[in-house]
């Protein structure tokens, strides 16, 4: 039976469920514990599961990453929390050249079932080094699923596939998506990784989006149908594996191709889709393909500034205003 509850409550549900089926499941990250997270994912979770099991960890990042990685490689299933994705840098080494490749370097024979939580996004002032959206730089390193749901139901499914998998995840959330509500169900079940979905079908523009972006296209996508304008909105949902197939699929249908993510506009997750399409489905497409992204730069504190500097609705329609100049 569905409820509506918020995305933080979503992930706090999937967390407790793995812990409760699976002892070596174990949660740990910088208050996390006492004070239940940030944002609130993992409140309550140490009264109920205790100290060795919900662990406070110091301020060093490559410290407990590290243990993190030992740790599964040992046997058990360690879910990370990053209190900011900016905050992964200081664990570089551990996450690129320890967990992505210690399957391959040991030929198999070791495994990493291991995820690491963080949160991307601007829009609650906490300036350049507190709102940074570089999770596309992770779609470089083999070795790494990196899962970024869109929804509450899609927050819990995916995050309990993601402690069940053999291999490391990175669990893209967004800081401002916390609070959002939707439909889950009280039972447990599972979202597939690499699986993007077609959130509103369409003929005439594909957008592909992530995270909070979904949402915004799909209210742009609901304005333009008024005007006669038909888009397929698809939440990608995954990075690595990315599903190729749905986006060359919509690609042919519309012959037209918008990304939207609030990464920096020079390399993010748009570049790898338009490449794609380019070497693909480059007979199919009728227009330039458009990215709606971040600018190059970092985010600033002023609100002002800040505002200008995330990706918008308006952004989105003048994408689309741009494709059908072509069509």
């Amino acid at each position: 039976m569905s409820r509506i509850i918020t995305y933080a409550q979503a992930l706090n549900e999937a967390l407790a469920y793995c812990m409760e089926q699976d002892d070596s499941v174990f949660v740990m990250g910088e208050d996390v514990g006492r004070y239940g997270g940030i944002f609130q994912v993992t409140a309550g979770l140490q009264d109920r599961f205790g100290v060795d099991r919900v662990m406070d960890t110091p301020i060093s990042e490559a410290a407990f990453v590290g243990g993190a990685v030992g740790a599964a490689m040992t046997g058990m299933r360690p879910v990370v929390e990053i209190m900011f994705i900016d905050f992964i840098t200081v664990a570089m080494d551990m996450v690129v050249n320890q967990m992505a490749k210690m399957h391959f370097m040991f030929g198999g024979r070791a495994k990493v079932p291991m995820v690491i939580r963080v949160n991307i996004g601007a829009g609650r002032g906490t300036a350049a080094q507190h709102s940074q959206s570089f999770h596309a730089i992770f779609q470089h390193i083999p070795g790494i699923k990196i899962a970024m749901p869109a929804t509450p139901h899609d927050a819990k499914g995916m995050l309990i596939e993601a402690i069940q998998d053999d291999n490391p995840v990175l669990f893209v959330e967004h800081k401002k998506m916390y609070i959002d509500k939707g439909e889950v169900p009280e039972e447990a079940y599972t979202v597939p990784l690499g699986k993007a979905k077609v959130v509103r079908p369409g003929k005439d523009i594909t957008v592909v989006a992530t995270l909070n972006m979904v949402a915004k296209a799909l209210t742009v996508a609901e304005e333009l149908a008024a005007q006669g304008v038909d888009m397929e909105v698809i939440d990608l949902r995954s990075l690595c594996p990315l599903d190729r197939e749905a986006v060359l699929t919509s690609v042919r249908k519309t012959g037209t191709l918008i990304t939207a993510d609030e990464g920096c506009h020079t390399g993010n997750m748009g570049a790898e889709l338009a490449a794609l399409v380019a070497e693909q489905a480059l007979d199919s497409l009728q227009a330039p393909i458009v990215r709606v992204a971040g600018p190059d730069t970092p985010v600033a504190f002023s609100p002002p500034l800040e505002q200008a500097f995330i990706p918008s609705e308006q952004d989105l329609k003048d994408a689309v205003a741009r494709v059908l100049e072509y069509l």
